[in-house]
């Protein structure tokens, strides 16, 4: 797929790995919309990249339909779309407070809310975009466009607390493939990337001491992965156009401990 001159919308848009993506289409000649709940580090990025930021949030069906309105009135029908939008949050599924030794369950609002924004948050997305990508004649490719989710290594090795979390990624995992052959008659490419430990807004506020064990642990190199590497993979899965149905790996070789 030529990315030049097409449009593009990514979810999660306005910071961390959405952000990178974003930049990188930009420079590839994409119209690139940003779906993001921050108004205003997404209105700073569209300006700066001349794209269009919408105020979305994944979960609420309402929002998302307007997002899509939105961009599609700018740029018209995207053939390109990057999942990006995500939480997570380590909770035990059961533990006990070692000073008082009370005992508590995993909080299920909470379960419920990875879920909503990871699981839902990006099949809805998917499910729309696609539903307009129908409506485009193929290019020369036979493509009409092309999806690209954001998973997790947590999807295969998540570590202590990240139940919740591991759950809504091996869903990602686990749709790619029966979504890319629902619409594998329609021309409609879908990948997942699942990064390892990436340097993003996320990281941040970490203690540097955790920071650099995590860093160490990677096999090599023994770093976290930047954004701009994200951006590269996604890229090169939206041009070729024999990879479809597929989910990489994007770690340094690592293999999450325990802890």
């Amino acid at each position: 797929m030529e990315l030049n001159g097409l449009s593009a919308i990514v979810t999660g848009g306005a910071s961390g790995l959405g952000a990178a993506t974003a930049r990188a289409l930009n420079q590839a000649g994409a119209k690139v919309a940003l779906f993001d709940i921050n108004q205003e580090a997404g209105e700073v990025l569209a300006h700066e990249i001349g794209g269009t930021y919408c105020q979305v949030d994944v979960t609420d069906d309402a929002s998302v339909d307007a997002g899509f309105a939105s961009a599609r009135a700018a740029h018209g029908q995207e053939r390109i779309l990057v999942n990006c939008a995500g939480i997570g949050k380590s909770v035990k599924t059961a533990s006990r407070n070692r000073e008082t030794g009370e005992v508590r369950s995993y909080p299920l609002d909470l379960f419920d809310r990875i879920i909503q924004v990871n699981v839902l948050g990006t099949f809805r997305c998917i499910s729309k975009s696609a539903a307009g990508m129908l409506s485009l004649d193929p290019l020369e490719t036979g493509e009409r466009g092309a999806i690209v989710n954001t998973a997790s290594v947590a999807a295969t090795d998540g570590q202590i607390g990240q139940a919740g979390y591991s759950a809504s990624k091996a869903a990602i995992v686990g749709m790619t493939l029966p979504i890319a052959r629902d619409l594998m008659n329609e021309g409609i490419r879908v990948n997942t990337i699942l990064p390892g430990i990436f340097d993003t807004p996320l990281m941040a506020g970490a203690p540097d001491t955790i920071k650099q064990a995590l860093a160490a642990s990677v096999p090599f190199p023994k770093r976290f992965g930047d954004p701009v590497e994200y951006a590269s993979l996604a890229l090169e899965i939206l041009r070729n156009v024999y990879l479809n149905g597929e989910s990489i790996r994007l770690d340094g070789a690592i293999r999450m401990a325990p802890k």
